[in-house]
Protein backbone atom coordinates (compact mmCIF):
# COMPACT_ATOMS: atom_id res chain seq x y z
CA UNK A 1 0.00 0.00 0.00
CA UNK A 2 1.41 3.23 -0.72
CA UNK A 3 2.08 5.75 2.17
CA UNK A 4 0.38 9.07 1.79
CA UNK A 5 3.33 11.01 0.39
CA UNK A 6 4.35 9.08 -1.90
CA UNK A 7 0.82 9.44 -3.48
CA UNK A 8 1.19 13.25 -3.09
CA UNK A 9 4.33 12.51 -5.11
CA UNK A 10 2.84 10.85 -7.61
CA UNK A 11 -0.06 13.43 -8.35
CA UNK A 12 2.51 16.04 -8.23
CA UNK A 13 4.53 14.69 -10.63
CA UNK A 14 2.04 13.77 -13.05
CA UNK A 15 0.27 17.06 -12.93
CA UNK A 16 3.56 18.62 -13.47
CA UNK A 17 4.30 16.23 -16.56
CA UNK A 18 0.65 16.78 -17.97
CA UNK A 19 0.86 20.60 -17.41
CA UNK A 20 4.60 20.86 -19.43
CA UNK A 21 3.49 18.66 -22.16
CA UNK A 22 0.29 20.58 -22.58
CA UNK A 23 2.46 23.63 -22.65
CA UNK A 24 4.61 22.14 -25.71
CA UNK A 25 1.65 20.97 -27.58
CA UNK A 26 0.09 24.51 -27.76
CA UNK A 27 2.18 25.61 -30.46
CA UNK A 28 2.43 22.44 -32.38
CA UNK A 29 -1.36 22.48 -32.44
CA UNK A 30 -1.58 26.40 -33.41
CA UNK A 31 0.24 25.46 -36.58
CA UNK A 32 -1.16 22.94 -38.12
CA UNK A 33 -4.29 24.59 -37.43
CA UNK A 34 -2.99 27.59 -39.04
CA UNK A 35 -1.40 25.60 -41.92
CA UNK A 36 -5.23 24.73 -43.00
CA UNK A 37 -6.92 27.96 -42.49
CA UNK A 38 -8.18 30.66 -44.97
CA UNK A 39 -5.31 32.95 -45.76
CA UNK A 40 -7.93 35.99 -44.98
CA UNK A 41 -9.04 34.38 -41.35
CA UNK A 42 -5.19 33.74 -40.50
CA UNK A 43 -4.98 37.81 -41.48
CA UNK A 44 -7.99 38.96 -39.55
CA UNK A 45 -8.14 36.17 -36.56
CA UNK A 46 -6.33 33.76 -34.12
CA UNK A 47 -5.78 30.15 -34.52
CA UNK A 48 -7.82 29.87 -31.66
CA UNK A 49 -10.66 30.79 -33.00
CA UNK A 50 -11.58 27.63 -34.74
CA UNK A 51 -12.81 26.73 -31.44
CA UNK A 52 -15.97 27.64 -29.66
CA UNK A 53 -15.60 31.52 -28.06
CA UNK A 54 -18.55 34.10 -27.81
CA UNK A 55 -18.26 37.15 -30.67
CA UNK A 56 -19.91 39.89 -31.89
CA UNK A 57 -22.12 38.55 -34.81
CA UNK A 58 -24.15 40.68 -36.89
CA UNK A 59 -27.78 39.64 -37.07
CA UNK A 60 -29.83 42.08 -38.90
CA UNK A 61 -28.88 45.26 -41.02
CA UNK A 62 -31.27 48.60 -41.09
CA UNK A 63 -30.93 51.54 -43.46
CA UNK A 64 -29.69 55.54 -41.82
CA UNK A 65 -33.30 56.42 -40.49
CA UNK A 66 -34.31 59.55 -42.47
CA UNK A 67 -33.97 62.94 -40.21
CA UNK A 68 -31.46 62.19 -38.34
CA UNK A 69 -29.52 64.72 -36.83
CA UNK A 70 -26.17 63.63 -36.98
CA UNK A 71 -24.27 66.84 -35.34
CA UNK A 72 -26.61 65.80 -31.69
CA UNK A 73 -27.37 63.19 -29.69
CA UNK A 74 -29.22 59.88 -31.65
CA UNK A 75 -31.49 57.19 -31.11
CA UNK A 76 -31.59 54.51 -32.88
CA UNK A 77 -32.93 51.05 -32.27
CA UNK A 78 -32.68 51.68 -28.20
CA UNK A 79 -29.44 53.27 -28.46
CA UNK A 80 -28.82 56.86 -27.79
CA UNK A 81 -24.99 58.92 -28.46
CA UNK A 82 -23.24 60.90 -31.06
CA UNK A 83 -22.14 59.84 -34.78
CA UNK A 84 -18.39 58.93 -33.09
CA UNK A 85 -20.08 56.55 -30.47
CA UNK A 86 -22.43 55.33 -33.09
CA UNK A 87 -19.29 54.55 -35.21
CA UNK A 88 -17.13 52.61 -32.45
CA UNK A 89 -20.74 50.79 -31.47
CA UNK A 90 -22.72 51.51 -28.47
CA UNK A 91 -24.68 48.73 -26.38
CA UNK A 92 -28.28 48.56 -25.82
CA UNK A 93 -30.15 47.92 -22.54
CA UNK A 94 -30.89 43.90 -23.92
CA UNK A 95 -27.15 43.66 -24.55
CA UNK A 96 -27.28 44.43 -28.40
CA UNK A 97 -24.53 46.79 -30.15
CA UNK A 98 -25.70 49.11 -32.42
CA UNK A 99 -22.49 50.36 -35.35
CA UNK A 100 -22.91 52.99 -37.50
CA UNK A 101 -21.20 51.70 -40.85
CA UNK A 102 -20.60 54.53 -43.57
CA UNK A 103 -20.28 58.32 -42.71
CA UNK A 104 -22.58 60.83 -42.28
CA UNK A 105 -24.66 60.80 -45.26
CA UNK A 106 -24.31 57.22 -46.34
CA UNK A 107 -24.27 54.20 -44.61
CA UNK A 108 -26.04 51.46 -42.89
CA UNK A 109 -26.71 50.43 -39.07
CA UNK A 110 -25.77 47.08 -38.50
CA UNK A 111 -26.81 45.36 -35.13
CA UNK A 112 -24.73 42.75 -33.54
CA UNK A 113 -25.10 40.33 -30.35
CA UNK A 114 -22.61 38.49 -28.64
CA UNK A 115 -22.68 34.56 -29.70
CA UNK A 116 -20.60 31.01 -29.60
CA UNK A 117 -19.25 31.31 -33.18
CA UNK A 118 -16.38 29.24 -35.23
CA UNK A 119 -14.08 29.63 -37.94
CA UNK A 120 -14.31 26.58 -39.19
CA UNK A 121 -13.34 27.73 -42.88
CA UNK A 122 -10.76 25.30 -43.55
CA UNK A 123 -8.13 24.10 -46.45
CA UNK A 124 -5.77 21.87 -48.21
CA UNK A 125 -4.16 23.91 -51.00
CA UNK A 126 -1.83 25.90 -48.23
CA UNK A 127 -0.07 22.28 -49.02
CA UNK A 128 -0.56 22.71 -52.42
CA UNK A 129 1.15 25.88 -53.24
CA UNK A 130 3.92 24.54 -50.55
CA UNK A 131 4.73 21.13 -51.84
CA UNK A 132 4.07 21.67 -55.71
CA UNK A 133 4.12 25.89 -56.44
CA UNK A 134 0.82 25.50 -57.14
CA UNK A 135 -0.38 29.44 -58.21
CA UNK A 136 -2.83 31.03 -56.54
CA UNK A 137 -3.99 34.80 -56.52
CA UNK A 138 -3.48 37.93 -54.24
CA UNK A 139 -6.07 40.20 -53.38
CA UNK A 140 -4.23 44.02 -52.85
CA UNK A 141 -5.99 47.04 -50.74
CA UNK A 142 -6.85 48.80 -53.70
CA UNK A 143 -8.57 45.40 -55.35
CA UNK A 144 -6.79 44.32 -57.96
CA UNK A 145 -5.46 41.05 -58.10
CA UNK A 146 -2.10 39.26 -58.62
CA UNK A 147 -1.22 35.47 -59.59
CA UNK A 148 1.54 34.29 -57.78
CA UNK A 149 3.45 31.02 -57.64
CA UNK A 150 3.60 29.12 -55.19
CA UNK A 151 6.69 28.23 -53.38
CA UNK A 152 7.70 24.45 -54.43
CA UNK A 153 9.15 23.22 -51.00
CA UNK A 154 9.70 19.38 -52.37
CA UNK A 155 13.32 19.87 -53.52
CA UNK A 156 14.26 21.71 -50.56
CA UNK A 157 12.50 18.51 -48.60
CA UNK A 158 14.80 15.99 -50.84
CA UNK A 159 18.04 18.48 -50.19
CA UNK A 160 17.41 17.91 -46.56
CA UNK A 161 16.91 14.18 -46.94
CA UNK A 162 20.02 13.93 -48.61
CA UNK A 163 22.31 16.39 -45.74
CA UNK A 164 20.49 14.60 -42.79
CA UNK A 165 20.72 10.64 -43.00
CA UNK A 166 24.41 10.74 -43.98
CA UNK A 167 25.48 13.70 -41.35
CA UNK A 168 23.47 10.91 -38.92
CA UNK A 169 24.87 7.21 -40.05
CA UNK A 170 28.62 8.64 -40.27
CA UNK A 171 29.37 9.84 -36.74
CA UNK A 172 27.89 7.15 -35.60
CA UNK A 173 29.24 4.75 -36.95
CA UNK A 174 32.78 6.36 -36.37
CA UNK A 175 32.24 6.91 -33.17
CA UNK A 176 30.61 3.44 -32.33
CA UNK A 177 34.20 2.35 -33.37
CA UNK A 178 35.87 4.90 -31.09
CA UNK A 179 33.63 4.09 -28.22
CA UNK A 180 34.85 0.74 -28.30
CA UNK A 181 38.50 1.31 -28.29
CA UNK A 182 38.12 3.67 -25.60
CA UNK A 183 35.99 0.81 -23.18
CA UNK A 184 37.85 -2.20 -24.25
CA UNK A 185 41.19 -1.65 -26.06
CA UNK A 186 44.22 -1.04 -23.97
CA UNK A 187 46.40 1.35 -25.47
CA UNK A 188 49.31 4.35 -24.53
CA UNK A 189 47.15 7.78 -24.05
CA UNK A 190 44.07 6.35 -23.77
CA UNK A 191 42.75 8.55 -20.92
CA UNK A 192 44.41 11.40 -22.41
CA UNK A 193 42.62 11.08 -25.47
CA UNK A 194 39.13 10.50 -23.89
CA UNK A 195 39.58 13.70 -21.42
CA UNK A 196 40.06 15.49 -24.53
CA UNK A 197 36.83 14.06 -26.45
CA UNK A 198 34.75 15.04 -23.30
CA UNK A 199 36.08 18.17 -23.26
CA UNK A 200 35.17 18.94 -26.97
CA UNK A 201 31.42 19.22 -25.93
CA UNK A 202 32.20 22.39 -24.22
CA UNK A 203 33.54 23.87 -27.15
CA UNK A 204 30.80 26.19 -29.34
CA UNK A 205 30.80 25.03 -32.82
CA UNK A 206 30.74 28.59 -34.26
CA UNK A 207 34.00 29.10 -33.72
CA UNK A 208 35.12 26.64 -36.14
CA UNK A 209 33.36 27.40 -38.83
CA UNK A 210 35.65 30.35 -40.32
CA UNK A 211 39.02 28.57 -40.35
CA UNK A 212 36.76 24.81 -41.83
CA UNK A 213 35.28 27.49 -44.44
CA UNK A 214 38.60 28.27 -45.48
CA UNK A 215 40.28 25.15 -45.60
CA UNK A 216 37.02 23.77 -47.72
CA UNK A 217 37.24 27.12 -49.89
CA UNK A 218 41.42 26.46 -50.46
CA UNK A 219 40.29 22.40 -51.68
CA UNK A 220 37.21 23.23 -53.34
CA UNK A 221 34.89 21.77 -51.36
CA UNK A 222 32.94 24.61 -50.31
CA UNK A 223 29.49 24.31 -51.73
CA UNK A 224 29.04 20.42 -51.72
CA UNK A 225 27.33 18.32 -49.66
CA UNK A 226 30.33 16.52 -48.52
CA UNK A 227 31.51 19.77 -46.89
CA UNK A 228 28.30 19.69 -44.75
CA UNK A 229 28.51 15.98 -44.45
CA UNK A 230 32.34 15.90 -42.67
CA UNK A 231 31.51 19.47 -40.57
CA UNK A 232 27.88 17.78 -39.32
CA UNK A 233 30.33 14.90 -38.37
CA UNK A 234 32.90 16.55 -36.90
CA UNK A 235 30.54 18.81 -34.69
CA UNK A 236 28.43 15.51 -33.11
CA UNK A 237 31.46 13.13 -32.73
CA UNK A 238 32.39 14.41 -29.34
CA UNK A 239 28.94 13.60 -27.62
CA UNK A 240 28.32 10.48 -30.06
CA UNK A 241 31.80 9.01 -28.63
CA UNK A 242 30.25 9.86 -24.99
CA UNK A 243 27.32 8.73 -25.12
CA UNK A 244 28.33 5.24 -26.93
CA UNK A 245 31.27 4.76 -24.76
CA UNK A 246 28.71 5.30 -21.43
CA UNK A 247 26.64 2.44 -22.87
CA UNK A 248 30.06 -0.36 -24.11
CA UNK A 249 31.65 0.10 -21.27
CA UNK A 250 29.00 -1.53 -19.41
CA UNK A 251 28.13 -4.29 -21.04
CA UNK A 252 28.87 -7.36 -19.28
CA UNK A 253 32.16 -8.20 -19.68
CA UNK A 254 31.77 -12.26 -19.48
CA UNK A 255 30.39 -11.73 -23.22
CA UNK A 256 33.43 -10.06 -24.73
CA UNK A 257 35.79 -12.64 -22.86
CA UNK A 258 33.78 -15.69 -23.95
CA UNK A 259 34.82 -14.48 -27.81
CA UNK A 260 38.16 -13.49 -27.32
CA UNK A 261 38.17 -17.13 -26.15
CA UNK A 262 36.49 -18.47 -29.38
CA UNK A 263 39.12 -16.52 -30.97
CA UNK A 264 37.31 -13.46 -32.54
CA UNK A 265 39.15 -10.78 -33.36
CA UNK A 266 38.13 -7.11 -32.41
CA UNK A 267 36.47 -6.39 -35.28
CA UNK A 268 34.64 -9.48 -35.25
CA UNK A 269 33.07 -8.67 -31.81
CA UNK A 270 32.25 -5.30 -32.56
CA UNK A 271 30.47 -6.04 -35.75
CA UNK A 272 28.69 -9.25 -34.73
CA UNK A 273 28.28 -8.43 -30.66
CA UNK A 274 28.65 -4.27 -29.61
CA UNK A 275 26.61 -3.08 -32.53
CA UNK A 276 23.36 -5.51 -31.85
CA UNK A 277 23.80 -5.15 -28.34
CA UNK A 278 23.88 -0.89 -28.39
CA UNK A 279 21.12 -0.37 -30.86
CA UNK A 280 19.58 1.62 -27.14
CA UNK A 281 22.44 3.98 -27.34
CA UNK A 282 22.85 4.35 -31.28
CA UNK A 283 19.13 5.15 -31.25
CA UNK A 284 18.95 7.68 -28.56
CA UNK A 285 22.13 10.04 -30.44
CA UNK A 286 20.71 9.07 -33.36
CA UNK A 287 17.41 11.26 -32.61
CA UNK A 288 19.73 13.80 -31.85
CA UNK A 289 21.86 14.39 -34.17
CA UNK A 290 19.11 13.97 -36.98
CA UNK A 291 16.99 16.77 -35.41
CA UNK A 292 19.73 19.01 -35.10
CA UNK A 293 20.81 18.35 -38.43
CA UNK A 294 17.41 18.83 -39.49
CA UNK A 295 17.04 21.69 -37.78
CA UNK A 296 20.37 23.16 -38.34
CA UNK A 297 20.31 26.51 -40.33
CA UNK A 298 23.92 28.36 -39.71
CA UNK A 299 25.99 24.94 -40.39
CA UNK A 300 23.87 24.23 -44.68
CA UNK A 301 23.76 28.72 -44.93
CA UNK A 302 27.77 28.24 -44.36
CA UNK A 303 29.23 25.00 -46.00
CA UNK A 304 26.41 24.57 -49.10
CA UNK A 305 25.25 28.03 -49.85
CA UNK A 306 22.25 29.93 -51.45
CA UNK A 307 21.47 28.50 -54.77
CA UNK A 308 18.13 27.32 -55.07
CA UNK A 309 19.24 23.59 -56.00
CA UNK A 310 20.87 23.10 -52.88
CA UNK A 311 18.68 24.61 -50.76
CA UNK A 312 17.86 22.69 -47.46
CA UNK A 313 14.13 22.97 -45.64
CA UNK A 314 15.49 25.47 -43.19
CA UNK A 315 16.55 28.23 -45.53
CA UNK A 316 13.50 27.67 -47.69
CA UNK A 317 11.62 28.40 -44.83
CA UNK A 318 13.41 31.71 -44.36
CA UNK A 319 13.23 32.92 -47.98
CA UNK A 320 9.58 32.20 -47.75
CA UNK A 321 9.67 34.63 -44.61
CA UNK A 322 11.65 37.19 -46.36
CA UNK A 323 9.92 37.16 -49.46
CA UNK A 324 6.48 37.12 -48.51
CA UNK A 325 6.46 38.31 -44.81
CA UNK A 326 2.49 37.94 -45.25
CA UNK A 327 2.16 34.93 -46.64
CA UNK A 328 1.61 32.87 -43.03
CA UNK A 329 -0.60 30.58 -44.87
CA UNK A 330 2.51 29.21 -46.92
CA UNK A 331 4.65 29.86 -43.88
CA UNK A 332 2.82 27.50 -41.48
CA UNK A 333 2.00 25.08 -44.02
CA UNK A 334 5.84 24.84 -45.12
CA UNK A 335 6.91 24.94 -41.39
CA UNK A 336 4.38 21.94 -40.45
CA UNK A 337 5.49 19.73 -42.92
CA UNK A 338 9.18 20.02 -41.96
CA UNK A 339 7.87 18.82 -38.16
CA UNK A 340 6.62 15.74 -39.55
CA UNK A 341 9.73 13.64 -40.72
CA UNK A 342 11.61 14.60 -37.53
CA UNK A 343 8.25 13.49 -35.54
CA UNK A 344 8.02 10.08 -37.22
CA UNK A 345 11.57 9.46 -36.98
CA UNK A 346 11.21 10.02 -32.66
CA UNK A 347 8.23 8.46 -32.22
CA UNK A 348 9.56 5.38 -34.15
CA UNK A 349 13.12 5.32 -32.06
CA UNK A 350 11.56 6.46 -29.02
CA UNK A 351 11.26 3.03 -26.68
CA UNK A 352 15.04 3.19 -27.00
CA UNK A 353 15.04 6.68 -26.51
CA UNK A 354 15.53 6.77 -22.32
CA UNK A 355 17.68 3.47 -22.33
CA UNK A 356 20.13 5.06 -24.20
CA UNK A 357 20.29 8.05 -22.33
CA UNK A 358 20.34 5.85 -19.10
CA UNK A 359 23.43 4.17 -20.67
CA UNK A 360 26.57 4.02 -17.85
CA UNK A 361 24.13 5.84 -15.20
CA UNK A 362 23.97 2.73 -12.75
CA UNK A 363 26.24 0.42 -11.94
CA UNK A 364 25.53 -3.59 -11.35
Amino acid sequence: MRRPGTRRASIFINTALIFICFVWLIPTVGLLISSVRMPDDLQTSGWWTVFPHPDQVTVSTIPIPEGLDTSGVMTIEGASGTFDEFRAGIKTPDGRQVIWIGNKRAGRIEIQQSQLTMNTAFTLDNYSKVLTGKDYQVTSADGSVETVHGDDMSGAFINSLIVAIPSTLIPILIAAFAAYGFAWMRFRGRAVLFMLVVAMLVVPLQIALVPILRDYVAIGLNGTYLAVWLAHTGFGLALAIFLLYNYISELPREIMESAFIDGASHFQTFWRLIMPLSVPALAAFAIFQFLWVWNDYLVALIFIGTKSDTQVVTQRLVEIVGSRGDAWHLLTAGAFISMLLPLLVFFSLQRYFVRGLLSGSVKG
